[in-house]
């Protein structure tokens, strides 16, 4: 297990080109499991593969355990093969002439490692990954769940401080990327090594992580706990990516009339908050609360009415669609909301639920 910082990292392509990364400083201790989080074209796979090896930064420094593996102004460049690291490519790169055996053993066949230690390597990784059975076959032979085992195998073989994986359950089906993820976990708690995944999958990144790094437009946005990175947004991007359904962003500037822009005022007043700098107001659709009128006065709380569009049962909850006069709002019920489309409902939501965003679309602590 090693720890990794990440000082000044920039990347451009091209004389004169736009910063793939831009500036991106970060520290990843021993142990972590660390997910880069972001949309396509942020910059987290550039990022992991100037880690590994495979791309020169443009300026910066890479130390790992304080010792500099690029630095860029020193012209200290470690090749990726003296690096320990092990990577699992998005689409596993298995050499489809080799057997499972073969595959797995590849690496250490390069280190030379001996023949019976190789052997009682390769045997006790396939055995904990559960593909020791299909040793002799082909990769062709197995399916994209297998497939992947056989990647992580040939990678945990060579005993690497540091894990580098490229979104590497992409090509799984809902139910094969759910026993990839518990197996991840289970890989992590026991090696104890030191993880960097990317994902665009946000669920993974709060399912798996033990710190999230949010980027967009090869700039670091926020990092912390899955917790922080949802309860926590540091600014409108976070807030906005991150939720299985989108956060509901209320625009203070919208009309003085607009039911929304009341309510949200209404709230600030009723909270006792200094409305001042906020610009806009985030609410999660699972932090509001659906009432009759007299049950959201009973709570206390200035109410906002909408009328129902829509009721989308998902199974332990009920997706609500809210039309406030023309502004979409959603709300998660975790009992049947007992309603109809067209029928009208009052909604409240709790102080520490309340999201408040400045003008430059920053966080404001409440």
């Amino acid at each position: 297990m090693s720890s990794i910082t990440l000082e000044n990292i920039r990347k451009t392509y091209g004389r004169g080109g736009p910063a793939a990364i831009g500036d991106l400083s970060m520290a990843i201790g021993k142990s972590e499991f660390l997910c880069l989080l972001g949309p396509s074209g942020c910059g987290k796979t550039t990022t992991l593969r100037m880690i590994a090896g495979l791309e020169h930064p443009t300026g910066g420094r890479i130390l790992v355990d304080g010792e500099p593996i690029v630095s860029v102004a020193d012209g200290v460049f470690t090749v990726p093969e003296k690096r320990n690291m092990g990577l699992v490519f998005q689409n596993y790169a298995l050499w489809p002439h080799m057997t499972i055996r073969e595959n797995v053993a590849f690496g250490l066949k390069l280190r030379k490692t001996p023949a019976a230690e190789r052997d009682a390597t390769v045997e006790r990784v396939m055995t904990k990954l559960g593909i020791a059975r299909y040793a002799a076959r082909y990769p062709a032979e197995l399916s994209g769940g297998q497939q992947q085992r056989v990647a992580l195998a040939r990678m945990l073989a060579l005993n690497p401080s540091v894990i580098l994986l490229d979104e590497p359950l992409s090509n799984l089906d809902a139910k094969l990327r759910l026993e990839m993820r518990a197996e991840l976990k289970r890989i992590h708690a026991e090696a104890g090594s030191t993880i960097v995944f990317v994902t665009h999958d946000q669920w993974e990144a709060m399912t798996l992580a033990t710190t999230i790094a949010v980027m967009s437009e090869g700039e670091l946005q926020q990092v912390g706990t899955p917790d922080d990175i949802y309860e926590r947004p540091a600014n409108r991007f976070v807030a906005e990516f991150v939720g299985s359904l989108p956060i509901n962003i209320v625009e203070r500037g919208e009309a003085q009339s607009g039911p929304l822009h009341g309510w949200v005022d209404r709230l600030l007043a009723h909270f006792a908050i200094d409305g001042t700098q906020v610009a806009s107001a985030g609410i999660r659709p699972e932090a509001v609360r659906l009432a009759d009128l007299d049950e959201a006065a009973a709570a206390r709380c200035a109410a906002g009415r909408g009328t129902i569009v829509d009721i989308v049962p998902t199974g332990g909850s009920w997706i609500v669609e809210l039309d406030v006069d023309g502004s979409r709002f959603f709300a998660i019920a975790t009992e049947n909301p007992r309603k109809a489309a067209g029928e009208t409902t009052h909604f409240w939501v709790e102080r520490q639920h309340l999201h408040l965003f400045d003008r430059d679309r920053n966080r404001i602590a409440l």
